[in-house]
């Protein structure tokens, strides 16, 4: 019996340690928390580390004006971008697992630059403009600051958070957060990974707060703000009741959206059994998807059937509800619905009781915003290889994705237009003249294969062109009055150009005969004031051999020549010694032939006579060899 206990015990014991490691274990780590502005590194009460401020293209910090105002540090000092750093600046954070992202930025004022003027600008993650900023901002938000969080896929690896100065208006930002969440959340298999979810509306019924509330706890980090700034009285308002419990709630923060307990442990019901109703702002003309949250935390609720209402969003019937019949007593029961197109700028969301009196627990609503398209990713590439090597100045704001978003101006200088699919952007024109750049042009420029026209004229480059520099659409090329030096390249050869313009370098060499006949066909080109080029009619004849140890044509044309004659006589002596060694060994001329047929009867008639005298001397040998 007692070794019965023991087993009881212990799989009791080990099954408890399973339940608890699964309400507890959150498989995604990956989490930047961004003092804007901020030289420090520290963690607040809630053991969450804030970074010093990083990851940013340009801009200055800044401290607001009254620091006593906020608690928290991150919220005391921010950074601003000024026109000086260009019109467009970003943070960028590289190396992220690819993922779903929850972002979130705090933006403030507070009379930072003593203009009294907040500033306006668009910020867009993702390379999809998402958060308007118009001045003047409401009193509120100006002094105390506002949160604007938002849920994005990452595919690239990298998480882009920029901003776009309108006018002269210098961007600012407080604080930024990039954390990963559950890639299956908020139904992401239906909704697909080409949508951002942005936040319009988050609250937390019954939870009287305005600060951080329970949001430490909430493994996404999202802030569920009171749901009182929301509600709708059509009577007396103290017959909307609060209700919480410390009862632990079932079913919450579980995969994949990892809603807290605590947002189930308190709700608002209605005494009378009226209507409870929330409005919520809204931008028409888009979808939203609304996320419920319910919870039957009254232990009076007992049995199915005995709390029954509709949900009416903009008096439409959307889904009638039973938590006990559905989840029982002290369980979480989330729902959510998609409204296509939304015609008005005010989302209603009623209560309407059926049995009993409504309840709720929270609601969230989020904008489905279609991602803009952005530019092909070996474009970036090639446009931020170029950035470095042609060091362009701050103050062009190169920085983020070189074409989008398509709301906005590509980099300065540059034009972009869409593929033939429409499901990205190219880069078609780079206009750098007169800029002041002082750098070279990169290989990776081979990389944008919809260049058409490519000025970067007047300006103090150096170094050689790039071996694939035209080799695809280039149709207009202008490197002119620079000290670019070396061979014109063969790729210009195989372009589409109409117009080369390369006077005024350094360049050496022969001219490709086919670049020159660009001028022959109708376009126009420019080789003046390089006075190493040669080989084409306007320029000097090219020398038999550079003084680099390269060889001219013509001198290339009199080595072929010297090898063929060389290869000739080489040839014709090979060919005499053959037939020598032929006639030593098979063949003897005429009179050969008779002096050795001479020497050889002379021999026999000697030998003939000297075994004659033999044979009569009387003192021969006898012998047995035979006569010849």
């Amino acid at each position: 019996m007692s070794s019965f206990f023991s087993f009881f015990f212990i799989f009791f014991f080990l099954s408890l340690l399973l339940l608890i490691s699964s309400q507890t274990h959150y498989p995604y780590d990956t989490s930047y928390r961004i003092d804007c502005g901020s030289q420090t590194t520290f963690k607040n009460s809630y053991n969450e580390t804030w970074l010093s401020d990083r990851y940013y293209t340009g801009g200055l910090p800044g401290l607001v004006s009254k620091p006593s105002r906020f608690k928290s540090s991150q919220y005391k000092t921010l950074r601003f971008f000024p026109i000086s750093s260009g019109k467009k600046n970003c943070y960028i954070l590289n190396n992220l697992i690819n993922g779903r992202y929850f972002f979130r930025t705090f933006t403030v004022y507070d009379n930072y630059d003593s203009k009294l003027h907040s500033p306006s600008f668009d910020v867009s993650i993702e390379g999809t403009v998402v958060f308007p900023w118009r001045s003047p901002w409401p009193e509120d938000v100006n002094k105390n600051g506002a949160f604007s969080d938002l849920i994005a896929f990452v595919d690239d690896g990298e998480a882009d958070v920029c901003f776009y100065s309108i006018a002269t208006d210098p961007p600012v930002i407080g604080s930024l957060e990039i954390i990963q969440i559950d890639p299956l959340s908020y139904d992401s298999a239906s909704i697909g990974n080409d949508v951002l979810l942005v936040n319009y509306g988050r609250f937390s019924c019954g939870y009287d707060s305005t600060g951080l509330g329970f949001s430490n706890v909430d493994r996404f980090g999202r802030r569920w703000k009171s749901d009182r700034g929301y509600r709708v009285y059509f009577s007396n308002p103290n017959l909307v009741k609060d209700l919480a419990t410390k009862r632990s709630i079932l079913g919450t923060n579980q995969q994949p959206n990892y809603f807290p307990a605590e947002l189930y442990q308190t709700a608002v019901t209605h005494l009378g059994n009226g209507v409870l109703e929330y409005e919520l702002a809204v931008d028409a003309k888009r979808d939203y998807l609304v996320w419920f949250h319910f919870a039957e935390i009254d232990s009076s609720v007992n049995s199915a059937g005995k709390r029954v209402f509709d949900i009416l969003i903009n008096e439409k019937k959307v889904n009638r509800i039973d938590i006990f019949k559905q989840v029982g007593s002290f369980a979480a029961l989330n729902w959510h619905y998609t409204i296509k197109n939304l015609n008005s700028t005010t989302l209603s969301v009623k209560l309407v009781p059926v049995v009993g009196a409504p309840i709720i627990s929270g609601l969230e609503n989020y904008a489905l915003v279609p991602k803009d398209v952005s530019t092909v990713r070996d474009q970036v590439v090639a446009m931020r290889a170029l950035k470095e090597s042609l060091r362009v100045p701050d103050r062009m704001g190169w920085n983020g994705d070189p074409c989008g978003p398509s709301t906005w101006d590509a980099w300065e200088g540059v034009t972009c237009h869409t593929n033939k699919d429409k499901s990205a952007l190219v880069v078609s024109q780079i206009d750098l003249g007169s800029q002041g750049l002082k750098g070279y042009i990169s290989d990776q420029i081979s990389l944008l294969q919809n260049l058409v026209s490519l000025n970067l004229s007047s300006n103090s480059l150096e170094g050689a062109l790039p071996p694939g520099l035209g080799q695809h659409s280039l149709v207009r090329l202008d490197l002119s009055k620079n000290k670019f030096s070396g061979p014109i390249p063969d790729s210009l050869t195989i372009s589409s150009l109409q117009l080369v313009l390369l006077n005024d370098n350094e360049l050496e060499g022969i001219v490709p005969e086919k670049v020159y006949s660009i001028g022959v066909h109708g376009g126009a080109i420019d080789l003046t004031g390089n006075k190493g080029l040669c080989g084409v009619p306007s320029l000097p004849a090219c020398p038999l051999f550079w003084k680099n140890g390269g060889l001219s044509t013509a001198g290339k044309v009199s080595i072929g020549l010297s090898c063929f004659v060389i290869l000739g006589i080489m040839v014709v002596m090979v060919c005499i010694c053959l037939k020598r060694r032929r006639n030593d060994y098979e063949f003897a001329p005429p009179q050969d032939l008779i002096s050795i047929s001479a020497k050889r009867n002379r021999y026999h008639r000697q030998k003939s006579m000297m075994l004659l005298e033999m044979e009569q001397s009387p003192t021969r040998f006898s012998t047995t060899l035979n006569p010849l």
